[in-house]
């Protein structure tokens, strides 16, 4: 079979670019909820309010319908700097705080999608048809509290570095219509950090282990959920423009069946097995664009989230000696709202051959955890989460750093045709939240949390 030049040269591009993100990317995932919205720096910005906008390689993740709105080949690579603290008050006034491992999680989480428009790759016998391949940190969590804190037998530590792999197709049936359909592999890697959820505590005794020893519990598995998508563009402008975009995305339920070791003191007492179930998502959103033309762009996007936290009924620890720990869940599934705002001028006079966009957002994310189960590693309380951000665009002619014309940013004889930007800062106010009647009572007390996040992402478009 024959290919064009330009899929030939995507196809070198897609290999030299692929073991970047993947050292970038396979990191753990180390940020402040289970699950982690912000995966790309354009789409935080909005509040994560992309679904029906989805017009950069992130579509892959928040609705692959969208990728057939991008044309050749593009990339975009990301991450995301994740930093915040928890204090907490016991009812007798004993404080303890909690932060991501430090000052900022590290190694970063981190976003990569690379995607191919294979009808304008020379592939037109296929249909309107395109392909990525996405990796991102989905869900995660990383807390840690003083290993001499009030509540140090339920939790000192606590970190889920879970990656998704997400090969995904769209297709496009007409004007109006988009379909996308994906995979979603979640994995853990021994190559980067400890590669197994795991979770410390300080025992209280029992089990023939002494009382203070350092315990671990952890566990790895990998499996898979898939994901489908639609994007429908009711109204165009005269250039074809989307003036309104409506779309929805489902994602699977899947279920990791974790294997592991129960550690005292870092000597293996039992093989652990537990079944961790993530949730399904239903995400809807609408995009309208009051202004749309050759010199600016104004859009305006509301999406909801529902996520099925109520899954997550159990994850109880069962030993090889026949022992079970108990961790009851009973999570609550709940929505997150999500508005955000995009403002685009398109080749400023003052920046020739440059983009320019303004972005801000906001994020209402209700709290899943209820206070029975209640785990101090997952600040779970009801948050506010605004946003902003910029991005600048720079097309083949213009130059980078003023000397750099941005078609020279490629690699070899592999030469962009935009080269864009994107910064993002999110602020989540916790509600403050307090807990009673906590199956270990020593958690009760109160929990005031906020979390920083700034996130770059940097975009190729050949």
């Amino acid at each position: 079979m024959l290919f064009s030049r330009r899929f030939r040269l995507a196809l070198v591009l897609f290999l030299i670019l692929l073991p970047l993100g993947l050292s970038l990317l396979m990191t753990p995932a180390q940020a402040q909820t289970p699950r982690l919205q912000g995966q790309s720096a354009s789409a935080a910005a909005m509040g994560n309010a992309f679904v029906a906008q989805a017009d950069d390689p992130s579509a892959l993740h928040y609705n692959p319908a969208g990728m057939t709105q991008l044309h050749g080949f593009q990339s975009l690579f990301g991450t995301s700097l994740i930093g915040g603290t928890t204090q907490f008050t016991s009812p007798t006034g004993v404080q303890a705080t909690g932060d991501r491992n430090g000052s900022l999680a590290w190694p970063p989480p981190g976003h990569v999608y690379l995607v191919a428009n294979l009808k304008d790759l020379g592939l037109s016998a296929l249909g309107d048809f395109s392909a990525g391949i996405g990796f991102n940190n989905p869900f995660g969590s990383l807390t840690r509290y003083p290993s001499d804190g009030p509540f140090r037998s339920a939790l000192t530590f606590t970190t889920l570095p879970l990656l998704d792999i997400k090969p995904t197709i769209a297709y496009k049936l007409n004007e109006q219509l988009s379909f996308g359909l994906g995979a979603d592999i979640y994995t853990f890697s021994g190559l980067f950090g400890e590669g197994h959820l795991e979770q410390k505590s300080v025992w209280p005794g029992g089990l023939g282990i002494p009382a203070g020893s350092l315990v671990e519990i952890n566990g790895s598995d990998t499996t898979a959920g898939f994901n489908v998508s639609l994007l429908y563009t009711p109204y165009r402008n005269s250039e074809g423009k989307p003036l309104v975009n409506i779309g929805m995305v489902y994602r699977s339920q899947a279920t990791l069946h974790l294997t592991g070791n129960f550690l005292a003191n870092g000597a293996s007492i039992a093989g652990t097995a537990a079944t961790f179930v993530l949730p399904q998502v239903f995400s809807g959103g609408i995009a309208v664009w009051p202004v749309r033309t050759p010199d600016r762009e104004w859009k305006l996007e509301f999406d909801v989230d529902y996520v099925g936290w109520k899954s997550n009924r159990s994850l109880d620890v069962h030993l090889t000696n026949g022992t079970v720990l108990p961790f009851p869940q009973n999570w609550q599934s709940g929505y997150t709202a999500m508005i955000g705002t995009e403002y685009r001028w398109l080749r400023l006079a003052s920046l020739p051959d440059w983009d320019v966009a303004l972005r801000a957002g906001y994020m209402n994310q209700q709290t899943q955890i209820p206070d029975r189960t209640f785990n101090p590693g997952v600040p779970s309380a009801n948050a506010h989460i605004p946003s902003i951000g910029i991005g600048f665009a720079c097309h083949a002619n213009g130059y980078f750093l003023g000397f750099i014309r941005c078609g020279e940013l490629g690699i070899g004889p592999l030469k962009p045709k935009l080269f864009a930007i994107d910064l993002s800062y999110q602020a989540a106010f916790y509600e403050v939240r307090t807990v009673t009647g906590n199956q270990n009572p020593t958690v009760n007390g109160r929990y005031d949390t906020l979390i920083h996040a700034g996130s770059l992402s940097l975009r190729f478009n050949y």
